[in-house]
Parts: structure tokens; sequence; C-alpha cells
């Protein structure tokens, strides 16, 4: 592993030329089936390829199952007003509670499951299709909590896909604007952890940097050369594989001792922030043996 600094070129005066949106909503439409497209084309030859392969068409199905959905609908808007006045998510998965949209996009998801997926895979998705309401309810609420993950992860991991569809679509029906600030490492809009952050080359926003929530998807700007967990901006580190590509480095505190992935899609505008921090798995095997501690989340990581 090797530590090396920042890109060396394309930087500007973020302070005074880059006056990046706070927030920047999912699309749905699109979310799921270009993050698809991206695990395919990292698939093959990937130390990873089996798992690769089967993560795109789960990807893929999130984005059919949302042809046949209802129309996803927000909380009452006193509930966000109120949110929003005191600071907090207007989506906030530790208060949300299962609902039947919710139920049925688990259903729908679990249903274009077949073929192909791993053993593991298999049993859970017989284990979702037979458990009751009741249980079924208990395996959204543990998965929205955070409680320790079930020794049946893929449980939880599929679980975990299909509120990512319906947090997405709930998301995307927010106002970007109304939402402000919680804390670096927090989704503004339902108080997720990051998945990974991205310098990104927009217009207007060139070489800003955004975390992408590991849920709903919603990005928002973080500023560079700062722990997105701690918000320290002391001991900050950038380290990479020896031999890879240096658009994926894990960003590294000193304080906290953890990291988070720091993907450069300035500089290759095909990175995607959950798929690519799947891919990227072995610079996380190789941090855990220098005592750093993995502080993002990610559905499809997890164990990790």
């Amino acid at each position: 592993m090797s530590e090396v600094g920042g890109p060396k070129q394309g930087l500007m005066n973020i302070g005074e030329e880059a006056k990046p949106p706070f927030a920047v909503l999912p699309d749905p439409v699109f979310l799921f089936l270009n993050r698809s497209k991206r695990f395919a084309a990292l698939a093959p030859q990937h130390e990873l390829q089996p798992y690769l392969e089967f993560l795109t068409r789960l990807t893929q199905a999130q984005h059919d199952i949302q042809e046949g959905l209802p129309p996803a609908a927000l909380p009452p808007f006193d509930r966000i007003e109120r949110a929003l006045e005191h600071g907090m998510p207007p989506l906030s998965r530790a208060l949300f509670k299962p609902d039947e949209l919710m139920a049925f996009t688990i259903e729908q998801l679990i249903g274009r499951i077949t073929g192909g997926q791993p053993e593991a895979t298999a049993r859970a998705v017989s284990s979702i299709q037979a458990a009751t309401a009741a249980q079924r309810g208990a395996m959204i609420a543990g998965a929205l909590k955070d409680t320790v993950p079930p020794d049946d992860i893929a449980q939880r991991t599929l679980v975990l896909a299909a509120l990512q569809v319906h947090f997405a679509r709930m998301a995307a029906l927010l106002s970007a604007d109304d939402l402000k600030p919680i804390a670096d490492g927090v989704c503004p809009a339902c108080g997720s952890a990051p998945v990974s952050s991205t310098v990104v080359g927009w217009p207007k926003a060139h070489n800003t940097r955004f975390c992408t929530c590991s849920l709903c998807a919603t990005m928002w700007n973080v500023v560079r050369v700062k722990c997105v967990l701690c918000s320290s901006t002391e001991g900050i580190s950038y380290k990479v594989i020896e031999g890879k590509s240096d658009t994926i480095k894990a960003e590294t505190c000193d304080k906290c001792r953890r990291y988070v992935k720091i993907l450069y899609q300035v500089n290759d505008p095909l990175l995607e922030p959950l798929a690519d921090d799947v891919a990227s798995l072995g610079l996380d095997m190789m941090l855990a043996g220098e005592t750093w501690t993995r502080g993002a989340q990610n559905p499809f990581l997890l164990g990790y």
C-alpha cells in the first residue's frame, strides 16, 4: 500500500470558483439501472466476478420492479416540516415504521431474484417468502434501526436492497433546497451513513466532494480534506494499493481511526459510488490489517 496526496491536476479554488448545491436528490429512474451497468462492466476478470455478476442482476431487479410499484408517498407535510425545523432528516430511517408499501417492495424484489444466485441468497429468498407479515415487519425494522446483522446476512442484504428502492423513491419527491446539514457523515434526507464520497466533475461543482447515502442515494456536499465521519481536518491521509488506479482511495483519519473511500469521478466519470465501493474490496481487506475501521456502510458488503 502506498500513501498519496490528493489529485495532482485539475485543482481549483473550491471556495471561490465552485459553488456546489448542498444536496442532490436521487433519480430512481436511472439510479439502479446505471448501477447495474457499472457492476456488469466491473465483473469480467475481477476476483469477485461471481458476486459482481449477481449484484448486476440484483440492481437490475431493483430497477425493474419500480414499474409495478404504487406511487411513492412522503410522510405528512407537518412531520417533514417539524423534522427540518429541528435539524432532523425528513425521512429519518430511525423513525420509520414498516408499512404496506415497504413490504410490497420487498415482495416484488424477492420475486425477481430467480436463478444464478449464491446458495446463501437462495436460502434467504426462501426464508423471506415463507415469513409471516409480522416476521417481515421485524426484518424491516431491524434493517432500518441498524441492529446487529443476524446470522443470515444474505437476508439482511436483500431487505436493505428493497429498502434502497423504497427510500430512493421517497427522497426523489423531496425538495433539495429544503434539506439542511445534519453532520458531515449523515444523510440530510434519511439519516443514513455514506457508502463513499465522490469528487465530481459537474458544471458549477467541478472538483468538489459529495457523499452518497447508502440507503436513499441522496448526495450531499462535504468539504474536502476532512473526515466525513468525525469532521476532523487533522491527520487526514489517502491510501491506495500499490499498482492499482489512484482514482479510488481510502481517506483515513488519525483522530477516529476510521476511513471512507473517496472516488475521483472527476478523473473517471464511469465510477459509481456503491458499485465501485464493492469492487474495491481489496482496499478494505488491506486496511483491515492496519488497525483502520471501515466507517462507510454498504448493504452489499455487510460483515466487512
